[in-house]
């Protein structure tokens, strides 16, 4: 494993979740900023596309299973020679709106085994890698949701807090080595599977955005990882908080307001 990458080489980055959303703007924005991607979802044929469009390197992974997380490093030392400057955790997602009364104890595990424990298990996997390049990243997109309660939340609450705390926890744990760890949380952000998935249902999903003009895109949070990634390294961005300007917190929602 090498120690880090000449001075000049690109740098190197894993993007969870890339086959849609958060995920994929990310890994098209880091290519587009000069980045070597290695751009991991489930859905393979997702990724066949990420990669014809722009060049990115793709592996087929599930982050809740040891094994493809194995797959993953090997894929790393392969392409990087074991030397990673940046992952970006973006898999995630919701399920379901009951309240904590009339909890979905199945979603509530698929929920926390996904945001929380695929994290854990994809950082513990790539580390040695982040570790070794001498200028690292471990980069978190939470939720709004993991700061804030609100009915209907627990479940995702509950998930996106834990992925909070073990971000926090990671600050403090690799304080004094050259590996920043970085948390964007977003707000209400309009992208073309979230709220489907959680809600199961075209017209309840859009009704998320009614009277709202100008929800976040997938590309305004890739943008904001983009900086937190590029900025000097002695620069860390441990929070962003980032919401359209309609959103005051995630239950205050200005709507009809040409926002």
């Amino acid at each position: 494993m090498t120690a880090h990458s000449p001075a000049d080489a690109p740098l190197t980055a894993v993007v969870t979740g890339a086959s849609s959303g958060i995920g994929r703007a990310t890994a098209v924005r880091l290519v587009a900023d000069g980045w070597r991607v290695l751009a991991v979802a489930r859905r393979e044929e997702r990724l066949a596309e990420l990669a014809a469009e722009t060049g990115c390197e793709v592996l087929a992974v599930d982050v809740t299973s040891d094994e493809s997380v194995a797959a993953l490093v090997a894929r790393v030392e392969e392409l990087f020679d074991g030397s990673l400057n940046a992952v970006v955790h973006v898999a995630g997602g919701a399920l379901g709106v009951e309240t904590a009364a009339e909890a979905d104890l199945e979603k509530w595990q698929r929920m926390y085994d996904i945001n929380v424990l695929g994290a854990v298990r994809v950082t513990r996997a790539l580390l040695p890698a982040v570790r070794a390049s001498g200028r690292g990243d471990l980069l978190f997109v939470t939720s709004v949701a993991g700061h804030e309660a609100y009915p209907g939340g627990s479940g995702y609450n509950a998930a996106k807090a834990g992925e909070h705390m073990l971000a926090h926890a990671l600050r403090l744990e690799l304080n004094g080595e050259k590996v920043r760890v970085i948390e964007v949380a977003p707000g209400m952000v309009r992208t073309e599977e979230f709220s489907l998935v959680r809600l199961g249902d075209q017209e309840k999903a859009d009704a998320v955005y009614d009277g709202v003009d100008q929800p976040l895109t997938a590309e305004d949070c890739a943008d904001v990882i983009s900086y937190a990634l590029n900025a000097p390294h002695h620069v860390n961005l441990d929070l962003v908080t980032v919401r359209p300007l309609a959103q005051a917190a995630a239950h205050r929602v200005a709507r009809h307001q040409g926002l």
